[in-house]
């Protein structure tokens, strides 16, 4: 065991001493080479070393074009996806005809959905994959990555509508707290089901709204009241039309006993 550390050790060594030299060299030939290697070996960490510098040496040959997509690969790998993001960029404006251009494209969006946080937090990471995948998928239709650029774009606008749930959620817990925020909670949901009608909370968002709207029905003034009312039954019957086997079932149907019992005393 202890004559296998130490041989582990020289052949550690002798591996940094032959990396250091490379790193020295002015043979841009056998750096290439060497990235190359490194790069297919997946030690990133010196294959991008090398080819951050070999970008501007082969700058404006075919070597350049493979230097700056491994580079911007290998930065990927290494889960530093804020640069992979801006050297997939810079690459797809630089070599929009570059028979990697299109593989550049697709990891600018999935290096934003490795960004794209919690849905508690902000969005803008999100957003931008998205954008990416939507160009990718316009720009190269029947590439065989299409499938998974729809994939991870509906994983991303999931979390979009979860975040405006969670948004819905709070103003419904707010309640009257410093104003109607029933009405926002309403407003909220309803948007995030009109921009996501397939959303798979498209169930939950649909009963926060009938249960808003329901509430704000029932501590209405006498002037809105009946309007309020109203509204809540219809939203009632879309909502049963469209989950009739919904686990909201039984609360929805007390708002309907409740909402029509109130009506009777207008009709």
């Amino acid at each position: 065991m202890r004559k296998l550390l130490v041989l582990l050790a020289v052949v550690l060594l002798a591996s940094c001493s032959e990396y250091q030299k490379i790193l020295k060299s002015t043979d841009y030939d056998l750096k290439y080479e060497k990235a190359l290697e490194y790069y297919e070996e997946g030690d990133y960490m010196r294959a991008s070393t090398l080819l951050q510098e070999l970008i501007s040496v082969f700058m404006g040959t075919d070597r350049a074009e493979e230097a700056h997509i491994k580079y911007a690969n290998s930065l990927y790998n290494m889960r530093d996806y804020i640069s992979s993001v801006h050297f997939y960029r810079e690459f797809v404006d630089k070599y929009p005809n570059s028979e990697y251009a299109q593989d550049a494209q697709f990891m600018i969006g999935a290096s934003y959905y490795e960004l794209s946080p919690k849905a508690r937090l902000d969005q803008t990471d999100t957003y931008n994959g998205i954008e990416a995948f939507q160009l990718f998928t316009s720009l190269y239709p029947n590439s065989p990555k299409v499938e998974d650029a729809l994939r991870m774009m509906d994983e991303l606008r999931e979390k979009l509508v979860y975040k405006s749930y969670l948004s819905a959620k709070l103003y419904y817990h707010l309640g009257t707290y410093m104003g109607n925020n029933y009405q926002s909670a309403v407003i909220t949901a309803q948007n995030s089901l009109d921009e996501f009608p397939d959303t798979k909370y498209r169930e939950e968002l649909s009963f926060l709204i009938l249960d808003s709207l329901y509430i704000q029905a029932m501590n209405s003034i006498e002037e809105k009241e009946e309007d309020r009312l109203r509204r809540t039954l219809d939203e009632y019957y879309a909502f049963i039309n469209e989950f009739p086997e919904s686990s909201y079932m039984k609360d929805a149907n007390v708002i309907f006993e409740d909402v029509t019992s109130m009506l009777n005393k207008y009709n």
